[in-house]
């Protein structure tokens, strides 16, 4: 007898996107002389820059000729772009991330709600509340968080992000194997300083746990004294994963480019 992740029944009763989406499209069915400004899903407004369609129209020219047609590309991304990031985004800021430690994907989203495949089903999770909510609920999925009670689920620890800490969260008070970073913070638009993020660095040290962070929206950050990647910090290699996208910085919402990093240093553990 086939049966069902019953997993799935733990989620809330709908992705938060899509609720939004439906009461949006509820409003406007009632309201069509209202223009609605919106403020969920992050998505872009304008058109993409022009020298992008440029490169979009010449790689359409190479696959209609059969002197430059190429096929499947390589699965962890073209080293034209990989080794572009790694200059660009990373070593211009001090960071010594190396062109193989990049893996282009279709999108943050599926990277972050991927990667926790990795772990086993007992990771203990400390999350920002606010946050993303695709990190919460991929955990749901997999098993990890028990029981939604009154808007939170048991196993998973919370870290408020509130106006007294300045929307970014404190460190958990209890042991935590994996800690779910946004910064820039979606929703709050919350940043961290330097020796804040530090200090999050050291403690996934000292404890062998790991950060996933999410840098989606780094683009906005036009402070230079404060990190756009964690990898800024010192050890920072060896304790953290870091998603990157193209959707915020070049308009690619509806285009679809991301990439992850992973360094060769970081590490996770068997049960030996």
């Amino acid at each position: 007898m086939i049966r069902i992740n019953e997993n799935y029944l733990k989620l809330k009763s709908s992705y938060l996107f899509s609720e939004i989406s439906r009461r949006v499209s509820t409003f406007q069915k009632d309201h069509p002389e209202m223009e609605i400004i919106r403020m969920g899903i992050g998505d872009v407004t304008l058109p993409l820059p022009s020298e992008i369609i440029k490169a979009f129209h010449a790689g359409v020219d190479e696959m209609a000729s059969s002197k430059t047609f190429r096929g499947y590309g390589p699965e962890q991304g073209y080293d034209f772009l990989r080794e572009t990031i790694a200059q660009n985004d990373f070593k211009s800021r001090g960071a010594d991330i190396a062109a193989d430690e990049i893996f282009i994907s279709d999108g943050a989203k599926c990277d972050t709600g991927n990667f926790q495949e990795l772990f086993s089903i007992d990771t203990k999770i400390a999350i920002p509340d606010p946050v993303y909510p695709v990190y919460v609920d991929t955990n749901v999925m997999a098993g990890r968080t028990g029981i939604l009670t009154d808007g939170r689920y048991g196993n998973l620890v919370y870290m408020n992000c509130t106006a007294s800490n300045g929307f970014v969260p404190d460190l958990p008070t209890e042991p935590v194997d994996l800690i779910y970073l946004c910064f820039p913070n979606n929703p709050t638009g919350a940043t961290i300083t330097k020796d804040q993020l530090k200090t999050w660095v050291d403690f996934a040290r000292e404890n062998k746990a790991l950060i996933l962070y999410d840098a989606a929206y780094e683009a906005f950050i036009q402070d230079d004294s404060l990190p756009k990647s964690i990898y800024e910090i010192e050890g920072a290699k060896e304790v953290a994963v870091e998603f990157r996208s193209f959707s915020k910085t070049a308009g690619f919402t509806g285009t679809r480019c991301a990439f992850t990093v992973v360094p060769k240093e970081c590490m996770a553990y068997d049960a030996a």
